[in-house]
């Protein structure tokens, strides 16, 4: 389904950050998605793994590299290009390439940070999944997209992970943006722990989301799931009713927002075949 262009955009300041290999590639096909869908630009950094040693003792190599960052950044912008996307990408030299694209996302005053999900060990050195949400996602004021390699831009529906805390409510505001801008229906669940809460707090929690979503143009519906750990439960019901954007909000301060946010949206990323997109409760206004 096609966004609407006199709605609301979700995201105009969006940031991909890639090394332009196969683990890239959702990534970058979403970012890209999701800037021509809007008819906002893309911004790219692509950061290089650099020290004044290695600088010293290997200088053709730095060289070399940053030759072929240069023309992976060319192929990606001729590809924005045939979207009608205007992309501008900035190769970026450091010791720790994290904190390059924190920097970056700070630069350019992202809203929106896309990373890929996993890949080999060079960007984003020693980041498989934990520490990418941990690190990255722990020092961006921003939303974070983690996207799987063979994912795709969302067209089916959404699922929002909810546990009716105040970041839970910064992540329901996005989800309903979401949902209304590319006309799709909104799932929220409150997933809970066996024996974490009762059902009427369950209930609660939900009710609170529904009523923060109302109904102006959203097809929306709620449940409530215990029936086994939280990010299982979650993909379970993504599974069920066909969503490929799974919502979460990014920390908390009580035992179960932890649970929820926190290990639990780790958990998503690493298992969930569609994107998972983790809202700073700062961020979009906020």
């Amino acid at each position: 389904m096609s966004a609407e262009g006199a709605l609301d955009k979700p995201y105009t300041h969006v940031l991909l950050a890639t090394e332009d290999t196969e683990f890239d590639s959702g990534a970058e096909r979403v970012a890209i998605d999701m800037a021509a869908g809007s008819k906002i630009p893309l911004r790219v950094v692509m950061p290089l793994v650099t020290n004044p040693a290695y600088q010293s003792l290997a200088p053709m190599r730095e060289e070399k590299a940053e030759e072929e960052a240069a023309e992976k950044m060319d192929k990606l912008t001729r590809i924005a290009e045939a979207k009608g996307v205007k992309l501008a990408g900035k190769v970026r030299l450091g010791e720790e390439p994290y904190r390059e694209i924190v920097n970056e996302a700070r630069e350019t005053d992202a809203d929106l940070l896309v990373l890929r999900r996993r890949g080999k060990r060079s960007f984003l050195a020693n980041l498989l999944l934990g520490e990418m949400v941990h690190t990255v996602t722990g020092h961006v004021d921003c939303d974070v997209l983690i996207v799987p390699r063979a994912a795709n831009l969302w067209h089916r529906g959404i699922v929002l992970a909810s546990d009716g805390s105040a970041n839970s409510e910064k992540a329901t505001e996005v989800a309903a943006g979401l949902a209304r801008y590319y006309n799709l229906p909104l799932t929220v669940v409150c997933a809970l722990e066996p024996g974490e809460e009762g059902d009427q707090v369950a209930a609660d929690h939900l009710q609170r989301a529904l009523a923060m979503v109302g109904s102006d143009g959203i097809e929306v519906s709620g449940r409530i799931a215990n029936g086994g750990k939280v990010g299982e439960v979650i993909l379970k019901t993504a599974g069920e009713i066909g969503a490929d954007l799974i919502v979460v909000g990014r920390r908390g301060l009580n035992t179960v927002e932890r649970v929820l946010v926190g290990s639990t949206s780790e958990w998503l990323a690493s298992h969930s075949n569609c994107p998972i997109l983790i809202v700073h409760a700062h961020s979009i206004g906020g």
